[in-house]
């Protein structure tokens, strides 16, 4: 017999309360208190876990951000890595009993079950472009396509999702354009967000929700709103600080109109934040500053400004990177910015671009364009809800929502750090989902892409409708997930030519002709079974199962996604040639048709998972099977129905690109 009693004086600090493991029971078993007001760090892990209410009342947070009151005699159990967290809204000690244990099976089978994010309402954020030019690959290679083909997957698994974007108007590189251009910076805006819009058509990427900062009803007066409630939560504050202006003119200078040296990395970098390091800086700490608007070199000068306290708010931050996907290079940057003494970040700046604060002592000032997204992201679900009939607000942001952000790793400061801290001043009481994919640089034939040096492939220089999801599937293919990738116009041509064409359009073609001469242009229904053939259908489910996981909202990557098409075509191309010696004996026609009609199988499958990446390609192919457009993801391989009409030996699915 083993008795064991709750003693506070036994516990010790664990998961953000204080805890104590008790011994002989079997499994894992521990005493838990959460203080009044307090509550637990959020986690992931693989055991099973329970909760049994002692004492005291509050809520578990579970999962999809839903509520559960608990009081003495709750019992809650979670899966393996459900998200939970137990608060106390009480005035007493809550005190709760947890066991935990492992099981592997049940651990695989719930990581296996998370490919769809549910019913709640799921918006896709890919980072407003600034509107000074048009997109070239490396913009296309990374926010865009990526937050398109995951919203296209979740739609598939009947999930609520919508893709949010829009042109980042009141960007310091937008005047920068307009001086180049001779005009002014709201026409500048208006032609490249224009640009931009169709240059996404082009892509076939069509946002639910594109919004033009500077025209859309209602968004410079919330956004006051809002910057109000950030001023009024004591951690933005009107004070003094030393900034840099132009040593001819003393025009202020930050961003786009100041270059010199990183303080922490040494790269050249623009003002403000370092694109290669991801840190902020203040710009006056920049090594060897240039002004761009003279050659004089600039000086320093005091000026007020609305300063956030961000230092004071990291350890929030690193709290809320707990809760959701988070890339290592995210957290990683994190942490570093935490080793920093003082990370005191203005969120105003003398400017006439821009939004100005309604506070009366920032005249002259508008708020930072950054901390400015932060709002525009809610505003954009405000005008997407009155399209769909709801009434979300962006000032009264919802613990359902499930936020995915999509950009590349020189805004990870903004995104990742900045972002969160901000909505957790404007928001106290809201703990936003967010899960972050990152993208590193694009490179062009081995160098950055670069305007100036016109070193670029602009969209609409290579995307027309034969080339569309040639292009979609090489961006994929060569994204930079974790690392920088590389696109290169002869590598790109031999991708078209020799596996879309040469591999993947030959082997359809031949299949079709192979069902026009046995079978008069219609599937043939499975006869006999070989071992091979049985190892076949295996080896397609466990291609399934790949793609899943490749799209999936926690192993989301378009390269292994890519990848996995390409082995999908290679199996089926090498299964078809291991057949073939006997494909045309009589003796092994019943042999035959079950290998047909695998290869139709296979032929079904690569047009479903393709959808996400490349709709075209699998609209037509799903049509060359006699199948509507793909919906629907699958939950297993299917052979065609016998007696489909089978259209596939003309069928043109890939065109070798045309300069």
């Amino acid at each position: 017999m083993i008795i064991d009693r709750y003693d506070p004086a036994g516990l010790r600090k664990a998961f953000g309360i204080d805890m104590r493991a008790v011994d002989g029971l079997g499994g894992g078993v521990s005493w838990g208190r959460v203080p009044p007001g307090g509550r637990t760090e959020s986690h992931h892990h693989d055991e099973t876990e329970m909760f049994i209410i002692v004492a005291g009342h509050g809520d578990i947070v579970a999962g999809a951000g839903v509520r559960h009151p608990v009081g003495p005699g709750t019992i809650a159990r979670f899966e393996p890595f459900e998200s939970h967290v137990l608060e106390n809204k009480g005035t007493a000690d809550l005190v709760f009993l947890t066991q935990y244990g492992r099981d592997p099976e049940q651990a695989l089978a719930a990581a296996s079950a998370r490919g769809s994010i549910g019913d709640r309402p799921v918006f896709v954020f890919s980072t407003p472009p600034t509107p000074n030019g048009d997109l070239h690959l490396g913009h296309l290679s990374g926010p865009y396509l990526g937050a398109d083909a995951y919203v296209r997957f979740q739609r598939m698994n009947g999930c609520r999702a919508w893709h949010l974007t829009g042109s980042d108007d009141f960007q310091s590189y937008v005047p920068s354009a307009a001086r180049r251009d001779g005009t002014t910076p709201d026409r500048i805006a208006a032609r490249f967000s224009a640009e931009i819009a169709e240059t996404l058509r082009l892509m076939d990427i069509t946002p639910d929700q594109y919004t033009v900062t500077s025209a859309s009803p209602g968004y410079a007066d919330d956004l006051r709103r809002y910057f109000s409630r950030l001023v009024n939560s004591e951690a933005v504050t009107w004070q003094n600080g030393d900034a840099l202006v132009d040593g001819e003119s003393g025009d202020y200078l930050y961003e786009a109109d100041v270059s010199g040296g990183c303080p922490h990395c040494r790269a050249g970098t623009g003002g403000n934040i370092c694109e290669e390091c991801g840190e902020p800086n203040q710009v006056v700490d920049l090594l060897c500053p240039r002004s761009a608007l003279s050659e004089a070199p600039p000086r320093r000068a005091t000026v007020r400004r609305f300063t956030l306290s961000l230092g004071k708010l990291l350890d929030e931050v690193r709290e809320h990177h707990r809760e959701g996907r988070v890339p290592a290079r995210l957290r990683e940057l994190a942490h570093r910015l935490g080793v920093r003494k003082d990370l005191d970040i203005p969120v105003s700046h003398p400017a006439e671009w821009g939004v100005s604060p309604s506070e009366k002592e920032a005249e002259g000032q508008v708020v930072w364009v950054w901390p400015e997204m932060s709002f525009g992201f809610l505003h954009g679900v405000e005008r997407l809800g009155r399209q769909l009939g709801e009434d979300w607000s962006a000032l009264e942001p919802r613990e359902e929502w499930k936020i995915v952000h999509f950009f590349g790793y020189d805004n990870s400061f903004y995104h990742g750090v900045l972002y969160p801290a901000l909505y957790r001043l404007a928001f106290p009481e809201w703990r936003p989902d967010i899960d972050y994919h990152v993208n590193e640089f694009y490179l062009l034939e081995g160098d950055k892409f670069s305007t100036s040096r016109r070193h670029a492939i602009w969209g609409k220089e290579i995307l027309h409708p034969g080339s569309v999801d040639a292009v979609r599937f090489y961006l994929s293919s060569t994204r930079g997930e974790g690392e920088r990738t590389d696109f290169r116009r002869t590598a790109f041509d031999a991708v078209v030519s020799e596996q879309l064409i040469g591999t993947w359009q030959a082997w359809l073609n031949d299949l079709g002709s192979r069902v026009d001469r046995h079978h008069g242009g219609r599937a043939p229904d499975a006869g006999n079974w070989t071992p091979e053939h049985i190892a076949f259908l295996a080896l397609l489910g466990s291609r399934l199962t790949d793609m899943t996981v490749n799209l999936g909202p926690d192993g989301f990557s378009l390269r292994q996604a890519a990848a996995g098409l390409q082995r999908l075509v290679t199996d089926t191309v090498h299964f078809s040639r291991a057949q073939r010696p006997i494909s045309d004996g009589e003796e092994w026609r019943d042999d035959d048709r079950t290998t047909i009609a695998l290869e139709l199988a296979a032929a079904r499958l690569l047009a479903t998972v393709a959808f996400p990446m490349m709709p075209r390609f699998a609209t037509v192919l799903s049509a060359a099977l006699e199948l509507p457009p793909p919906e629907r993801w699958p939950d297993t391989v299917e052979l065609l129905r016998p007696g489909s009409a089978i259209q596939l030996a003309s069928a043109e699915f890939f065109r070798p690109h045309a300069d």
